[in-house]
């Protein structure tokens, strides 16, 4: 079993800012790569932000230069500031992760409960 855990949502104005931060846990060998999609109410879920265990980060169109993600592999955390937010970006973000149980075995889709980012004035 694999564990995420999210923290961080909230709350914020236009143009603010906010952090969110997600750990892993549980039966994890290695993690390739951590990240955060999003769900706004009515669309499906999408990609914000990966960074892969290589270091190499992937961004939708639409947060670049105002997201960054962040990763601690040493402690198997993911970290997503997000600034300059606009009211488009209101969602329930997820956490992701995909992990190594094992040297061979693989375990792709780990999601987070979700946190409620809303950007409103």
């Amino acid at each position: 079993q694999v564990q995420l855990v999210e923290s961080g949502g909230g709350l914020v104005q236009p143009g603010g800012s906010l952090r969110l931060s997600c750990a892993a846990s549980g039966s994890i060998f290695t993690v390739n790569a951590m990240g955060w999609y999003r769900q706004a109410p009515g669309k499906q879920r999408d990609l914000v932000a990966l960074a892969t265990s290589g270091g190499s980060t992937n961004y939708a169109d639409s947060v670049k230069g105002r997201f960054t993600v962040s990763r601690d592999n040493a402690k198997n955390t993911v970290h997503l500031q997000m600034n300059s937010l606009k009211p488009e970006d209101t969602a329930v973000y997820y956490c992701y992760a995909d992990v190594m149980i094992s040297s061979f075995v693989r375990r792709a889709n780990n999601w987070g409960q979700g946190t409620q980012v809303t950007v409103s004035s």
